[in-house]
Order: structure tokens, then C-alpha cells, then sequence
């Protein structure tokens, strides 16, 4: 029988899930925000009502994986180790459960996710029917008397075809004291009978003090990331559209800096400063840009696709109005909407061909500037 990989193995291998230099959510201590989510998941632990399949879906960076590992958590500790007072799932991180479930080494939990090819140095595109197919040698033992069996499917969106009809067959026939809880960013791509055997709990994005309070946990647990500036935290969070993730991403690869500089490109349109274009593409374009390189795209992206917006249905902010009026007035509307869909093509081709990064950039501004032209 192979010997099972330690704790600091597992712990070694790169995580797909994780953002670089913070912790994993697994090691959150706190779930902030979704209290009611919360208070329902404990009373229906309490009645001994809790359905075997959950779909926690909600954009990325709102704290499903957080959400889950903490119900883990609460699941798998033993009674006395749960805080009886509170309506949350607290558990001290001093318990046996905490420990075990930060290090995947409880024997009741299985997480099922994307696995690391060590030969080709990167995590396989999908969840394998091989990783589904460890359900059966998993299903075939019993918990302790008093906890459950959990698997975490992190994220569903990612199952294989083969994989989700594997997870089906369990999902149908679930064993008893046997949770499944299913994290999905895009719940919709998911087999419709695999939504119909879970119950969905949706987390909406978070409310600006919460998102400022989870972000701000995150950075005290990192590595040496600060926090923002007091003066810097209501565009972060405006930018962050309730996203933690989204926060730590921004804060973390001068992505305020970024985006000011995305904006001064679209406000320019037409013109290109060619100087100030080489110089970006230069910065974003080296191997240790890549969160940099990720955040122009995404913020280009996202505020390209709000002035398309805001053009065609007339709805927005003043400035947002009179920049999309300006640039894309007339017949221009088509081609900035060609433009947009073509630059997110472009991005994953890039990315997924390892296609020169500057050149890209180049060309994504040529075609917006010549959009604006008309």
C-alpha cells in the first residue's frame, strides 16, 4: 500500500484555489458576512435536519470556500468543541477538527479538486473521473459516532463530463451522515440533476464593512502584505464589487495604480500615448507580472463592458455617461462591442497558446482607439 503523503507534502504542492502570499480559506478563522446563512446551517445541525447536498454558489471571492471549511469544521468537531452561544460555526482553532481540516488530514473529510500534475508543473484543466472514483473507498467507511463524512467539490464548475455523472450516482444514493457540499462560481454550466439534489444556498457579494473586515483579516494572516491606506479603501471596494478575493488581488499588485491607468488609456480614445503604451506593456508583459497582467485585463475588460453599458441603455454615473457618449456616439457602438468581445478572446488565447503579452496589449489598444474613430 503507498504511504500516505505527510501534512507538509500536501501542504507543499501549489493550490489552484489559492491567491499567492495570503492564506488558503480553509485557514480563515472567521466567516464574516452571511450570518443568516450561518444561523440556518447551525439550527438545521442542531434539529438534526440538515439536507446531504449543498450548492454554495455566489460570484468569486465572496467566501464560499471560507463558508464551507468552516461548516467543515463544525461538522467534524466533537459537540463540546462547538461554541454553544453563538449563531456562527465557530471552532477553536486549538481543536483536533480546526487542525485536521486545515491540513486535509481528518479522515472524515474528502476534497475533491482540480490535482497537481507534478510532471507538467500545473494543475490539470478539470477534476479527473479518477478523483470522483476516491468517493467509493471514502463512502466505504463510517464516521464517528458522533460527526459526519464531508466532501468538498472545489470548484463543481470544474468536473469533467465523466465526473459530475460519477458524483450524480452518489448524489443520489447518499449514505447516511454523509454531507456534500459543492462550491460553484457558475452554477448554470452544472448538470441540472446535480442542482436538483442539493440545496442552493447563494451568497450574495459582501456589504462594504464586511468586505473592508475580511479583507482586512486576510492581509493580517499574509505574508507581509500591508493594509491600504485609509483614503485608498473606497475605491478598493468600489472596485471590488463585494469580492474578498477581488480586494486582495487589487490591493496586492498596485491594481489601484493599474486601473487609473486603464482609465487614462480609455479616456484618451482615440488618441494613444505610444510612449506611456510601450512602457505598460513592457511592465505587464515579464514572467513576474502575471497578477499585474491579469488585473489591466480585468479591470479593461470590466470598464470597457460598463461604457458599452451605459451607451446603450442611457443608465449610469454622469462621468460614465458623458466618456461612453463621447468615445462611442453615433455607429461606434457596434464596434466597441466587437472590440470588447474580441479582448477577452484574445486574453485566454494568449494566455492558453503563450502568446507574446506585449503584443497583445498593443493591439487590444489599436482596436479600441480605432473603434472610437468610427
Amino acid at each position: 500500500m503507498a504511504r500516505a503523503p505527510a501534512v507538509q507534502e500536501i501542504e507543499a504542492l501549489p493550490e489552484a484555489d489559492r491567491l499567492n502570499g495570503f492564506p488558503h480559506p480553509r485557514h480563515t478563522r472567521s466567516v464574516i458576512g452571511h450570518d443568516d446563512v450561518q444561523r440556518m446551517l447551525v439550527e438545521r445541525v442542531r434539529s438534526d435536519k440538515l439536507h446531504h447536498g449543498w450548492l454554495i454558489t455566489g460570484p468569486e471571492g465572496v467566501g464560499k470556500a471560507t463558508l464551507a471549511y468552516a461548516f467543515c469544521r463544525y461538522l467534524l468537531a466533537r459537540p463540546p468543541e462547538r461554541e454553544a452561544e453563538s449563531d456562527g460555526l465557530p471552532v477553536a482553532q486549538t481543536t483536533i477538527a480546526y487542525r485536521q481540516v486545515a491540513a486535509l488530514s481528518h479522515p472524515d473529510l474528502l476534497l475533491l479538486r482540480r490535482p497537481w500534475d507534478q510532471k507538467a508543473k500545473r494543475h490539470t484543466a478539470s477534476i479527473p473521473i479518477d478523483e470522483v472514483r476516491r468517493l467509493r473507498m471514502f463512502l466505504g467507511h463510517k464516521a464517528e459516532f458522533w460527526a459526519w463524512r464531508v466532501v468538498v467539490i472545489d470548484t463543481a464548475d470544474d468536473l469533467a463530463a465523466a465526473a459530475a455523472n460519477a458524483l450524480l450516482k452518489s448524489l443520489e444514493e447518499p449514505p447516511a451522515r454523509t454531507i456534500f457540499l459543492l462550491l460553484s462560481s457558475e452554477p448554470g454550466r452544472l448538470l441540472p440533476t446535480i442542482r436538483s439534489r442539493c440545496r442552493i444556498l447563494n451568497l450574495a457579494p459582501l456589504a462594504p464593512d464586511d468586505l473592508k473586515a475580511a479583507a482586512e483579516q486576510a492581509i493580517a494572516a499574509s505574508d507581509n502584505h500591508r493594509t491600504p491606506a485609509p483614503t485608498d479603501w473606497p475605491q478598493l471596494v468600489s472596485l471590488a464589487q463585494g469580492s474578498v478575493r477581488r480586494a486582495l488581488n487589487v490591493s496586492s499588485s498596485d491594481g489601484l495604480k493599474i486601473y487609473d491607468r486603464v482609465l487614462a488609456l480609455v479616456t484618451d480614445l482615440p488618441k494613444i500615448d505610444w510612449q506611456t503604451l510601450h512602457t505598460l506593456s513592457d511592465e505587464l508583459s515579464g514572467a513576474a507580472a502575471e497578477q499585474k497582467f491579469e488585473q489591466f485585463f480585468e479591470f479593461l475588460i470590466d470598464f470597457i463592458g460598463r461604457l458599452i453599458r451605459a451607451q446603450a441603455s442611457g443608465i449610469g454615473d454622469a462621468a460614465i455617461l458623458a466618456l461612453a457618449g463621447r468615445i462611442m456616439s453615433g455607429d461606434r457602438l457596434p464596434a466597441f462591442a466587437a472590440a470588447w468581445t474580441d479582448i477577452a478572446a484574445a486574453k485566454i488565447e494568449a494566455l492558453a497558446l503563450n502568446l507574446d503579452r506585449k503584443a497583445l496589449i498593443m493591439t487590444m489598444v489599436q482596436r479600441l482607439a480605432a473603434a472610437a474613430k468610427g
